[in-house]
């Protein structure tokens, strides 16, 4: 094959990847990408959209069963719901394939060229891709490395027919009888309140002293009793040891130090992810690292020249949208724009029932950061629309400054709170106070009207509590 020479290449078209490709092409940038799958990546494919796809699934056919039960106020019955997961699993499949030609078409209307295969660095400048006609030498200018991260294999527990990670459990296509999940982070709740919401008996098997780890208490303890509600055991102190020799049992460790036999028809570990670091010849070049990952400064760039890093492969967050912020901007770099990196604004989400939202600083990082602080609190109890939604359950906390009221952090709990991370990550990013919140109107009713009303309870002047 004739050998590419670029300006950039972008090796991994995962959300970091493309988007960096993507708007590197807009900007002019002679650009190549490579993948060695579908283009899309990890979120696209095996992750954050199939995921969705089976939450809101689990979430409809969940609904339909207790309005069969009669037991529900709005007066509504029907007869009892089938679940085929095989059907499910198939329009999953349709969605990913729509948005996978959707990238591709963006790309090439970018003008980025595509090769498909497996990249490996020669050297800083230079990178082989195997593909199914050959060998192909790209030499590059600039090379963005975004190889994206991949889920975590326990020694005790390596993946096969019975343990699967998260990319097997949106594959499923029956709903398993009794599904023990390892590891109660986000992606193992996620996927794990869905397939209970499916008929499935879920065991939740958690090292530490509570779930969603990452998130403090005040936030997941609405969660914790949604679990509960669906009939979810959740065991925490508990560590997984292993498989028993028949197979089908996980063998756990309880916090008394008691061993505790699981049978399971799937196990699902799912106790984070790694950066993917190896297979692309790393050992090739000289990077720092951060631990597992690449270290990088605020420009994404790496302790070598022209090698930038974006997304999973250069730590926490493990964020598509991150990611996807990261790569726009080392293509406005790599065109001579000047930009710098700043995480502050970077919205969490968790999709379990209800849903965890978080920007910016929570009441601890504050103190522990000496700041002085008001929070104000304000209930989906006393919203209008959360009622009439059957959406009590939860909160929006807004955090701010006790001398100039600048909004510090921002987090929520409740049903569908998913969709106000966008209010609450521009309130930081264009660095508002509470009077900025307070004063702007907010539509009625809609569940947005918690966060006017928590900046309101944050200055004294709450209304509707």
């Amino acid at each position: 094959m004739k050998d590419i020479s670029c300006k950039l290449l972008v090796i991994g078209a995962g959300p970091g990847g493309y988007v960096c490709a993507i708007r590197a092409g807009q900007l002019g940038i002679d650009t190549v990408i490579v993948e060695e799958r579908k283009p899309g990546g990890t979120c696209l494919n095996v992750g954050c959209i199939p995921s969705k796809a089976l939450i809101h699934a689990a979430e409809e056919y969940d609904r339909i069963v207790h309005l069969a039960s009669g037991k529900n106020p709005l007066g509504i019955t029907t007869t009892k719901p089938e679940l085929d997961l095989s059907q499910t699993i198939a329009w999953k499949d349709t969605i990913v394939g729509r948005l996978n030609s959707g990238v591709s078409g963006l790309l090439k209307k970018s003008k980025v060229k595509m090769v498909q295969g497996r990249a490996r660095f020669r050297d800083g400048k230079t990178v082989e891709v195997e593909t199914e006609t050959g060998q192909q030498i790209i030499r590059a200018e600039n090379v963005v490395i975004a190889t994206g991260s991949a889920p975590v294999e326990l020694p005790s527990l390596p993946f096969g027919e019975t343990v699967i990670s998260s990319t097997e459990a949106l594959a499923l296509t029956s709903v398993p009888e009794k599904l023990v999940v390892v590891g109660g982070g986000y992606i193992g709740l996620e996927l794990g309140t869905a397939f209970a919401k499916m008929g499935a008996k879920v065991t939740v098997v958690e090292a530490q002293a509570r779930i969603l780890p990452q998130y403090d208490a005040e936030l997941t303890r609405p969660v914790a009793k949604k679990l509960q509600a669906l009939g979810i055991d959740v065991m925490t102190r508990a560590k997984a040891r292993g498989l028993a020799k028949a197979g089908g049992t996980l063998l756990v460790e309880a916090e008394s130090g008691s061993e505790v036999q699981l049978a399971a028809d799937k196990i699902l570990v799912t106790v984070g992810r790694r950066p993917v670091t190896q297979g692309w010849g790393m050992e090739e070049l000289v990077l720092d690292m951060d631990g597992p990952f690449i270290r990088i400064d605020e420009r994404c760039q790496t302790s070598m020249r022209g090698i930038y890093a974006i997304g999973d492969v250069t730590g926490e967050p493990m964020l598509a949208h991150r990611a996807m912020a990261q790569g726009e901007m080392v293509a406005e770099i790599v065109a001579g724009h000047k930009r710098v990196w700043d995480k502050r604004a970077i919205p969490a989400v968790c999709f379990t029932d209800p849903e965890i939202v978080a920007v910016g600083l929570t009441p601890d990082e504050a103190q522990k950061a000496g700041s002085e602080v008001r929070v104000g609190h304000f209930p989906f109890s006393a919203n209008g629309r959360a009622m009439t939604k059957l959406g009590e359950e939860g909160f929006v906390r807004v955090l701010a400054r006790a001398d100039n009221h600048l909004i510090l952090g921002i987090q929520a709990v409740g049903q569908g709170v998913s969709e106000l991370s966008a209010a609450f990550g521009l309130a930081i990013e264009m660095g508002a106070r509470l009077e900025d919140i307070a004063g702007t109107i907010h539509a009625h009713p809609t569940q947005g009207e918690a966060f006017q009303e928590s900046a309101l309870k944050s200055l004294g002047r709450e209304l509707h509590i």
